[in-house]
């Protein structure tokens, strides 16, 4: 009998495993590009893959992007806050299968990044 208890527990901690979702995550997205994207586990069952967008109300024209798993209850819910004294109005937009939040844009390193940064930088002074 205690060998049946172990199969049963065993059992439900891969069915509850199995149930979590694989989503994209993009913690940072800022002109159609993604720093830092990965793929990521859900930690449980009552966590939907989402898009979110947060707009700072100062500028109106700074939007940052973000994805990843988030809490059912958040979901198609606008919250507004501050960061730094700046407000900001964010909302997200969730779905239920793997990957359903996956990234449009274009996912780049943080190297690559960097290495675009810096010739951009030095060619501003090129042009000099």
């Amino acid at each position: 009998m205690n060998n049946a208890w172990k199969a049963v527990v065993v059992l439900t901690t891969f069915i509850a495993a199995a149930q979590c979702l694989t989503c994209k995550q993009c913690p940072v997205g800022i002109f159609g590009t993604c720093l830092f994207g990965k793929e990521v586990q859900c930690a449980n069952s009552t966590e939907s893959c989402y898009t979110g967008e947060a707009q700072f109300n100062v500028t109106g024209s700074l939007t940052l992007h973000i994805r990843g798993c988030l809490d059912s209850d958040l979901c198609g819910k606008t919250l507004t806050g501050s960061l730094f004294g700046a407000g900001y109005t964010s909302s997200f937009v969730c779905c239920t299968t793997n990957l359903c939040n996956g990234a449009t844009s274009v996912q780049l390193s943080l190297t690559v990044a960097l290495c675009a940064a810096i010739l951009s930088s030095l060619w501003g002074l090129w042009e000099l």
